[in-house]
């Protein structure tokens, strides 16, 4: 059966689509879902809401979304091709939407990634131009943009937890951009995320990592680097 036409097929490498929000958010947005994860994933349940949900198809979202999974950036002309590069990598991926979801930005994917024992949630928004937010991880608000150096870090919700970090991130000489904290409870597991201007060494990620108090650490760089 011959494959239906696309927006992809007439456009080049430097266009991906008809709309910024449509395709190069949307590359974004699973481009930095998988440095969540830590990994490409092996599979994908991909929630398209609102906007998203009704157009997702005739605008690229689904192949833009796609070739992001496989960390193809917003110029890659093997865009247009994703579903095909995906197959040749393994990669088995879900389409879900959901229409009317009035709590949500009109611009809203859900990425359930899997990859062996490692799964994550998140939910990002196209807000247009290519700009994105991950508005959540895991269940906790987020908030990033994913365009800075950005260090997320799952821990207990200990006195002197966000004082200890931000000693450490001192010592790097890293400037905190903007910098949130979200928790279940109480003295529950808490999520602290920290855009930064620059960089961390090595060295202080592992040392973070070997905290007692201390569950998860993931650092994301500048995804368009």
């Amino acid at each position: 059966m011959a494959e239906k036409s696309s927006v992809f097929d007439m456009i080049g490498p430097i266009m991906i689509g008809p709309s910024s929000s449509h395709t190069a958010g949307v590359v974004r947005i699973a481009r930095a879902a998988i440095r969540v994860l830590g990994s490409k994933p092996t599979e994908a349940v991909i929630t398209f809401y609102n906007s998203f949900a009704r157009t997702y198809e005739g605008h690229g979202s689904d192949r833009a979304i796609v070739a992001g999974l496989l960390d193809y950036k917003t110029d890659d002309d093997r865009i247009k091709n994703a579903f095909d590069h995906a197959e040749k990598e393994n990669l088995l991926y879900t389409f879900k939407s959901v229409g009317n979801a009035s709590t949500m930005h009109p611009n809203t994917i859900k990425l359930n990634l899997t990859n062996g024992d490692k799964k994550v949630e998140v939910i990002g928004q196209s807000k247009g131009g290519g700009v994105i937010n991950i508005a959540e991880v895991d269940g906790f608000d987020a908030d990033f943009s994913a365009n800075l150096h950005t260090l997320i870090i799952k821990a207990a919700d200990t006195k002197g937890s966000i004082a200890k970090i931000a000693n450490i991130l001192n010592h790097d000489d890293c400037n905190i951009a903007t910098m949130s904290v979200s928790r279940k409870g109480k003295n529950d597991v808490a999520c602290l995320v920290i855009e930064m201007d620059s960089g961390l060494r090595p060295l202080s990620l592992e040392y973070l990592k070997s905290l007692k108090w201390v569950n998860e650490v993931i650092y994301i760089p500048d995804i368009d680097l």
